[in-house]
């Protein structure tokens, strides 16, 4: 059975498992190794099932870890060309550590793996869509600042997507953060609101997805059950648990994981 453990997910730090407890890969390391070790141990998932690190992009939430991770797990890593750059040059990745240039569809562990790019205020971004070895898919997409058609594409047909619902509009725009910051986050290179969310949601349940994680939570501007309400307002003329299933990333997991 296919399963995604979502172990970290928000603004503060995110890292993926896909796979099983006896193979798959890892999405980003953006929280400390001691950390990550930690809570792959809590979900039952040794670090020999680790075939492979693909990094999203090179922000510190999600690459935080990997330097010391890599080095006392000699995973290899993969990364888009400018941000296999990036980790080597900011010192996220020691000089001897294995990083890959990622340039297409590439197969780990048993998983097929192709990276799509999105609009983020770095250099290089992308998601990445998983085709899994029971015919199954799913695809991790967040950072990012709206649904390109690219992303679109990409992601169409998932049976399950962890889709980004970062920030509530009305709560960013009251909260504290400054106006720069403010307008950074609901840019076109910055992050996807509730809303953005559940649209891009009513358009993939069309296309047939059932399956729906929201991801990368601002734990200052918005709440799970914001992003959950406003989502299933985008879905109301489906039935959820019937037609879709619903969940919201914790920031770190209590060990849970979900089947798709």
């Amino acid at each position: 059975m296919a399963r995604i453990y979502p172990l970290f997910s928000s603004s503060k730090g995110n890292a993926v498992f896909v796979g099983t407890p006896e193979c798959g890969i890892l999405i980003d390391c953006g929280v400390s190794a001691r950390r990550l070790t930690k809570k792959l141990e809590e979900c039952g998932i040794p670090i020999a099932a680790i075939q492979g690190i693909f990094i999203t992009h090179d922000h510190m939430d999600h690459v935080s870890g990997l330097r010391v991770f890599v080095r006392k797990n000699p995973v290899t890593v993969y990364a888009e060309p400018v941000t296999r750059k990036n980790l080597y040059a900011a010192h996220y990745l020691e000089q001897d550590a294995v990083c890959e240039e990622l340039t297409g569809t590439i197969r780990c562990g048993g998983i097929t793996v192709t990276p799509f790019a999105t609009s983020h205020d770095t250099s290089q971004s992308c998601g990445y869509r998983l085709e899994m070895p029971d015919g199954r898919c799913c695809a991790v997409c967040t950072d990012l600042g709206y649904v390109s058609e690219t992303v679109h594409a990409a992601i169409l047909g998932c049976h399950l997507v962890l889709l980004e619902a970062n920030y509530d509009a009305d709560m960013l725009r009251r909260g504290p953060y400054p106006p720069y910051l403010k307008e950074r986050i609901a840019s076109q290179h910055g992050h996807l609101s509730n809303e953005e969310c559940g649209a891009e949601a009513a358009s993939l349940i069309a296309g047939g997805t059932t399956h729906f994680v929201l991801g990368h939570l601002s734990q200052e501007n918005n709440l799970p059950a914001a992003a959950e309400q406003t989502v299933m307002q985008y879905l109301s003329g489906y039935q959820r648990g019937k037609d879709y299933l619903l969940d919201v990333a914790a920031p770190e997991s209590e060990g849970r994981m979900i089947v798709f």
